[in-house]
């Protein structure tokens, strides 16, 4: 499965780096060094005639040292009076800024150079080299001598200003192949702490339109690792589903469920005579709707319905409500609407069921999350939309989560995978954080001793 180069730059290190810069930026990745079938033209053609640049190298002692160009340089020898190099070593971050500006820029098809402080190469061998060292192009920077340092990686990135996008985002997350892949050996491992719950069983509602089966599809798509084309996904204004369906998330394609399942039924309408009425919604969370039940307007479920469940158990319940809303819709929701969010809110939260908001869309709204979802914490206008998203719902902005479904793309990435994840992992952690007052935890292996009987939150 082919993947989109990941930057090897961790949040910590791309915090100090960006401090160097007077204003708000964000760094965009335009290149990094294959291991394999380099050609310093590759490298060179990836410097577009506008804007401004990052060479980060990643050395194997641990340290970081790169260069900033202030403008896309030309051929041979070039003055940049705003350039500079660094040094990030863990924590410690030097910039040294150019003086000499003559000469501060060497670029050509074989070499790009800051100075002699660095080089990067290609040697008679059409392999890669960085030699690092210290001149008076710029601030005198200490460092020895070098040639032919070894390294680890070698990325060209764009310096973009950000505009509506804040310098320090307000939640912290690790955007690597390292935290995705953490993320989901955590949804696959997950065991409830609740004995008696033997999957999480997690109810999307949301208006037409919302997302909630993208949703789903996007997250069968992370665990399979390529983006499903599925019948049930469109753009039907009423939306598409009309009964109760359960999808069970697998690890992968053939591979054992996890304790996932989440639920999709007929998309709530303004008011109560359109769309998933209220006690149609709490018969689906108390567990009394038969899977595969078609909804009806004119025909709310009862003890009267096909395959209504008296006395449903624990496991036939909704462990999560997930309340759904489209980022470029939240700021006009109808009165109607909210007064129906609200109410089932309102409902849910007396039969102790814990509630989640997914914001879907965010790369619609806001152009720097559209390029790199990575930036969804640090958008000014995606805080003012999860703000509403919240209100809308009666919750505080802690229970929303942005998210970004797979629609026109054709194959998963890094980022994408890592939001989606990330708002799973918190719906499950809400299940055992609400359970655990009513559940006795699972027994550890070496427990012995009679089991308990067991209570649950949800009042049938």
């Amino acid at each position: 499965m082919a993947h989109a180069a990941v930057s090897a730059l961790d949040l910590g290190s791309e915090k100090l780096l960006l401090q160097f810069f007077p204003e708000p930026v964000r760094l965009q990745l335009l290149y990094k060094v294959p291991h394999r079938g380099f050609k310093m033209s590759d490298f060179i053609s990836k410097f577009d005639q506008e804007g401004r640049f990052v060479v980060i190298v990643y050395l194997e002692s641990g340290t970081m040292k790169g260069g900033y160009m202030s403008k896309r340089p030309g051929f041979y020898c070039q003055e940049d009076r705003g350039a500079f190099v660094f040094e990030i070593d863990h924590q410690i971050s030097n910039v040294f800024p150019v003086v000499n500006h003559r000469n501060s820029i060497i670029f050509n098809k074989e070499k790009i150079g800051f100075g002699d402080c660095l080089n990067i190469y290609s040697n008679k061998d059409k392999t890669l080299c960085v030699d690092v060292g210290s001149d008076d192009t710029y601030t005198p920077t200490d460092w020895s001598y070098e040639y032919e340092v070894p390294f680890m990686d070698v990325e060209l990135h764009r310096i973009q200003s950000v505009g509506d996008v804040l310098l320090n985002p307000w939640r912290e997350l690790s955007w690597t192949e390292k935290g995705r892949g953490s993320l989901r050996k955590n949804l696959v491992s997950f065991k409830p702490a609740c004995q008696s719950l033997n999957q999480v069983r997690v109810l999307l509602m949301g208006p037409p339109g919302s997302g909630k089966s993208s949703f789903i599809n996007s997250v069968r798509s992370v665990m399979f690792g390529r983006v499903l084309l599925l019948p049930f996904i469109g753009t039907a204004t009423k939306g598409f589903i009309k009964k109760l369906k359960s999808y069970d998330i697998r690890s992968e394609r053939g591979g054992k469920p996890t304790a996932l399942t989440l639920c999709d039924v007929l998309a709530l309408g303004d008011g109560e005579t359109t769309g998933l009425t209220l006690p149609d919604a709490l018969a689906v969370i108390k567990g009394h709707a038969p899977e595969g039940h078609k909804f009806q307007s004119d025909a709310p479920i009862k003890a009267e319905t096909s395959g209504y469940r008296p006395n449903p158990s624990v496991n036939d319940q909704i462990h999560c409500a997930v309340f759904v809303l489209n980022a470029c819709q939240v700021m006009t929701t109808s009165e109607d609407l909210t007064e129906t969010l609200r109410t089932l809110q309102a409902e849910i939260s007396d039969l102790d069921i814990p509630q989640v908001v997914l914001l879907t869309h965010v790369d619609q709204v806001c152009h720097a999350v559209q390029e790199d979802v990575k930036f969804v914490y640090s958008s000014r206008i995606l805080q003012e939309k999860m703000q509403k998203a919240a209100e809308v719902v009666g919750l505080s902005v802690s229970h929303v989560f942005p998210v970004k479904n797979y629609s026109s793309e054709l194959s998963v990435s890094c980022n994408t995978d890592i939001l989606l994840l990330n708002a799973v992992h918190h719906i499950l952690q809400a299940v055992d954080d609400t359970f655990e007052d009513y559940c006795p935890p699972s027994p550890s292996p070496l427990s012995t001793g009679p089991q308990h009987s067991t209570s649950t939150p949800v009042t049938v």
